[in-house]
């Protein structure tokens, strides 16, 4: 497949590739297996369960966390809105998370503004 040598190439010339939203709509496990991403970015709709899919829910997120941590990637949660959903992710080994429960979206000068100081901008 000529878009796996273009990946390839890219990750030998020093890239890192990322799988985003993985979950939303028809995420392809090949995806995983053929293509040599470093970060797993799982899709916020993991979080998104009701009480009726909730241990369903529950077993796929950790069966996908496991997995990517299997294949040596770096797993990011997106959608993380409260504390219980931060323990949860944490206890089951994601590496990063992101949310409304850390920071809105904001521009690059918000950004500034709101960090830089402690990064000595």
């Amino acid at each position: 497949m000529k878009e796996s040598r273009v990946i390839d190439r890219l990750v030998d010339a020093g890239f890192q590739l990322e799988i985003d939203d993985f979950g939303k709509g028809y995420s392809s496990l090949n995806t995983l297996k053929d293509i040599n991403a470093r970060t797993l970015k799982l899709d916020m709709a993991f979080l998104q369960m009701t009480d009726k899919d909730k241990k369903r829910g529950e077993v796929i997120i950790e069966s996908v966390i496991q997995m990517g941590k299997r294949l040596g990637m770096h797993i990011v949660a997106e959608g993380v809105e409260t504390v219980k959903e931060r323990d949860y992710l944490i206890h089951l080994g994601c590496d990063y998370l992101q949310g409304y429960l850390f920071s809105w979206p904001v521009p690059v000068p918000g950004f500034v503004e709101k960090f830089g100081r402690q990064f000595g901008l």
